[in-house]
């Protein structure tokens, strides 16, 4: 599956910041957003939530009132990531 995945410069330095140590507490929803929905199926369900599905997980989100995702979603977006193979070092 990763194959098949091309990123951009944006997605790639914005895969970067979602795996980066320490965590990143800046990392824009716009970015995120534009990021899974060029590797996962996305669709906004109602009042700025989104259901996405990568691999065999799906999830849903809350837009976040500010620009920046929370720690929490910086790690269960990770783990989607993750659990699909989706990686710095893999894409």
């Amino acid at each position: 599956m990763t194959e098949d995945i091309k990123l951009d410069g944006h997605h790639r330095v914005t895969l970067e910041k979602i795996f980066g140590h320490p965590l990143s507490h800046n990392i824009q929803w716009h970015d995120v957003l534009s990021l899974l929905e060029s590797v996962a199926t996305v669709d906004e369900v109602h009042d700025g939530r989104f259901k996405v599905t990568l691999g065999d997980e799906t999830e849903t989100f809350d837009a976040p009132r500010k620009h920046d995702i929370n720690e929490q979603m910086v790690i269960d977006i990770r783990r989607m990531l993750k659990g699909a193979g989706i990686t710095p070092d893999h894409t």
